[in-house]
């Protein structure tokens, strides 16, 4: 499948820095293609067409971005080595997945790094965090940016998720993760590890009790058609990443990777006030048209104890999580 993806790409695709084309006005244009798995009326697609018309104003022309939806160049994993192969030159990628190539990249997947939505962002755009974006370099690929995909809480057919006793006999489906399995373990509760679309019918048929998302699963999922109560404990807000290539990186002059990197931040703006709005319309769509009862009073510090071993247990096995926790914590206290 591999070989036949690459055999496609190299035939078919305009790809990376090789791909340069002459303009009329004689200007050389080289295309950088972007892989997603999304679709395109997500928020991280509409950011990702802002980000492509800005690099392509700012550029002058000089670079245009393709972007590719739905998974059409193959999964994230595959797309991820297609992008140290220097194949493709980006791709929007869930940011736990990257720690096969950088450890510290585990940290994300934890439960409750973060304190709340406003601590994510403030520590996420920190310069801090920027400089361990572009720290994977040697690894063959760069951050340019990050993308939120929500706090992730537990949802269940019938039963609010007040404390960690509330999960005790249920069953709950996690991503396949080792953290989240973990954590799920340790609250209690059975995990359950599965494609998220397995997750309607396995709500529907009673092979798990409960899952853990964001509101816009209610929706789009339509899994509040069966789970009638989210318990708002945010126990995971886990970013997507927007990597390059640090083979087509080094291509590129620093002039205009300044561009790059100014209008992928840009596009990061642009998609918090946009998914803001889709967890808004989601909730107040899940309240009102599917009976969902939301439980917001819910004292995390109970959780936040029984999950404590989990991530010191990241923290002693890799030394990469436990630099980047620290400077989460200094981030955090200035």
């Amino acid at each position: 499948m591999k070989r036949i993806l690459y055999f496609i790409l190299s035939l078919f695709l305009v790809v990376g820095l090789s791909s340069c084309n002459q303009e009329d006005d004689g200007n050389e244009t080289t295309t950088l293609t972007l892989a997603h798995s999304l679709s395109q009326e997500h928020p991280v697609h509409i950011a990702l067409e802002e980000f492509a018309k800005e690099v392509e104003e700012k550029t002058d022309g000089r670079y245009k971005v393709k972007i590719f939806p739905n998974g059409q160049l193959g999964s994230e994993n595959e797309s991820m080595e297609q992008i140290l192969a220097g194949v493709l030159s980006m791709a929007r990628v869930a940011s736990p997945s990257l720690a096969t190539y950088e450890r510290g990249y585990d940290t994300f997947g934890l439960p409750y790094i973060f304190n709340d939505t406003q601590d994510y962002y403030n520590i996420m755009d920190s310069d801090e965090i920027r400089d361990f974006f572009m720290s994977s370099e040697d690894k063959g690929f760069l951050t340019l940016t990050y993308y939120d995909s929500g706090a992730r809480s537990f949802y269940t057919k019938n039963k609010a998720i007040r404390t960690p006793d509330d999960l005790k006999g249920l069953k709950i489906r996690v991503q396949d993760m080792k953290s989240q399995t973990e954590m799920v373990n340790l609250l209690g509760g059975t995990p359950v590890a599965m494609g998220y679309g397995d997750v309607y019918t396995s709500l529907q048929t009673g092979i798990i009790d409960g899952t853990e998302n964001n509101e816009t699963a209610l929706t789009i999922g339509g899994h509040g058609e069966i789970a009638k109560v989210y318990s708002k404990d945010e126990h995971a807000m886990i970013p997507d990443a927007l990597v390059i290539s640090s083979e087509i990186w080094e291509k590129i002059d620093a002039k205009d990777q300044e561009v790059i990197l100014e209008a992928a931040r840009n596009s990061t703006e642009l998609h918090k006030k946009l998914w803001a709005e889709s967890i808004k319309e989601a909730r107040e769509t899940a309240e009102k048209d599917m009976d969902v009862e939301f439980i917001d009073d819910i004292d995390k510090t109970p959780f936040i104890e029984k999950t404590k071993p989990l991530v010191e247990q990241y923290r002693k096995d890799y030394k990469e999580v436990d630099e980047l926790l620290t400077t989460i914590e200094k981030v955090r206290s200035k």
